[in-house]
């Protein structure tokens, strides 16, 4: 049964929860495989590792952005309530539209995958992968249904498990260090610095999804200091993890090697512990995406959730389940598409490009809104400020814009389609404002 949101939803959440909802949007597959993609792109130990820098850098500049923007706008569905306040509705709606189509439930289909193919070689079960990724994406579906503190709990325990994963691969990845000692330099192929803009996809991929603890500030106790807080803490630690892995996959295998295989962190570990040690970081792996699964079904669906309260969605979305105090509608939304981009479109690769193509221009986007407010009130926010504000918030803005068109050129085809789909919103949004206008008039008039 459901609830009018007029109860609001509950607010049980507190820093230690919005540190590992950060860290957990953020930590997937995506560092125990894309090191390996970084090395198809660019040559050198020294752009390898830069280009994981220059992410983390950007992550670092983004968790101040929106460390600010919690602070001035602490409401229900996070970046989709600055872009609306800055901008349009029509805008915030695109996002939230390209959020649940495309960006928040393509990048959880892609991770679903990873995890069947890793649970299927630690079994060898011989389910479809797509029937195990299905299943996986419903049970979490299930649990988040539960309510926030379900959820987050859940997401908490598999952010240690995670971090557990990490600290070994990056332990005994330096313990390898002296087994094979093949330089890093010398195998070094020719410098191919042009290509670093695009090995700049999969690290911000990687990095991508500390904007989705935004989502859930109306669960917390205290939005304007919590998820500020939790923001930095965040970013900092997975940008110190993330560098240090980076510099073990680059150091124990080298570039050539690196460049070459599909499954860095595995072949780390073998090189540390054998064949046991690449089957200890399959699990750890597996681990890994369950947990970014876990965190994207805990926030996302409060962003469908604030469209249906503000008109522009099924009314049923904007719900709560009167016991639990959850959009059970929204979650169930949620997981039911990206159970369907699973077993029509779970390719890896495309919905790689077309994520990070729609990602970056709200990114840019919000960015651009802390420019809107900070000009419509420029009085310091109490707690944590865009440091160098307008010029770092213009850089970032800059950087994520350029990635979109970087990506679009560069991948036309996989690109081109996130785009229409998002432009497919713009008579979708018409159609829900022309309906709730005609629902305002006939209150009026009953």
């Amino acid at each position: 049964m459901t609830a009018p949101a007029a109860t609001g939803l509950a607010r049980r959440l507190g820093v230690f929860d919005a540190t590992m909802i950060v860290m957990g949007g953020i930590i997937g597959a995506g560092i125990f495989r894309n090191p390996a993609v970084v090395a198809q792109y660019v040559s050198t130990p020294t752009l390898m590792l830069g280009a994981w820098a220059v992410g983390g850098l950007i992550a670092l500049t983004g968790a101040f952005v929106y460390a600010e923007l919690a602070q001035r706008r602490p409401e229900v569905g996070g970046q989709y309530a600055y872009i609306r306040d800055a901008f349009h509705p029509m805008v915030a709606f695109l996002y939230g539209w390209g959020l649940l189509l495309v960006t928040q439930t393509g990048g959880m289909a892609a991770v679903a995958m990873t995890f069947a193919d890793y649970l299927r070689e630690l079994t060898g079960m011989g389910v479809d992968r797509a029937v195990i990724a299905v299943v996986t994406l419903l049970i979490l579906t299930v649990i988040n249904c539960f309510g926030a503190r379900s959820g987050s709990n859940v997401q908490s325990a598999l952010m240690v498990m995670k971090l557990v994963a990490i600290l070994a691969l990056i332990g005994f990845g330096l313990s390898a260090l002296g087994v094979n000692p093949q330089s890093a330099v010398a195998e070094s192929r020719e410098p191919r610095a042009e290509s670093f803009s695009s090995a700049m996809v999969p690290v911000l991929f990687a990095f991508g999804g500390w904007q989705t603890a935004s989502f859930v500030s109306g669960e917390m106790k205290n939005p304007e200091r919590d998820l500020s807080r939790g923001l930095l803490f965040g970013v900092l630690g997975v940008v110190v993890l993330y560098l240090a892995v980076s510099f073990v996959s680059v150091a124990v295998l080298g570039p050539a090697a690196l460049a070459q295989t599909s499954t860095p962190a595995s072949d780390v570990m073998r090189r540390a512990l054998g064949d046991n040690g690449a089957r200890l970081m399959a699990a750890g792996i597996a681990v890994s995406t369950v947990g970014f699964l876990s965190q994207g079904m805990l926030t996302a669906p409060r962003v469908y959730y604030a469209m249906a309260r503000d008109g522009l969605f099924f009314k049923s979305v904007g719900s709560l389940n009167e016991r639990s105090r959850a959009p059970v509608v929204a979650i169930a939304l949620q997981g039911v598409w990206a159970s369907v981009i699973v077993l029509f479109f779970g390719v890896y690769g495309p919905v790689l490009n077309y994520v990070v193509s729609l990602d970056a221009v709200f990114f840019g986007l919000t960015g651009a809104a802390l420019l809107v407010f900070r000009r419509r009130d420029p009085a310091a926010v109490k707690g944590m400020a865009m440091p160098g504000h307008p010029w770092t918030t213009g850089i970032f803005v800059l950087a994520f814009w350029t990635l979109a068109v970087s990506t679009i050129v560069q991948f036309p085809k996989d690109a081109g389609m996130g785009v229409l789909l998002l432009l497919l919103g713009v008579p979708v949004y018409l159609y829900w404002k022309r309906r709730r206008v005609s629902d305002v008039s006939s209150s009026r008039t009953s």
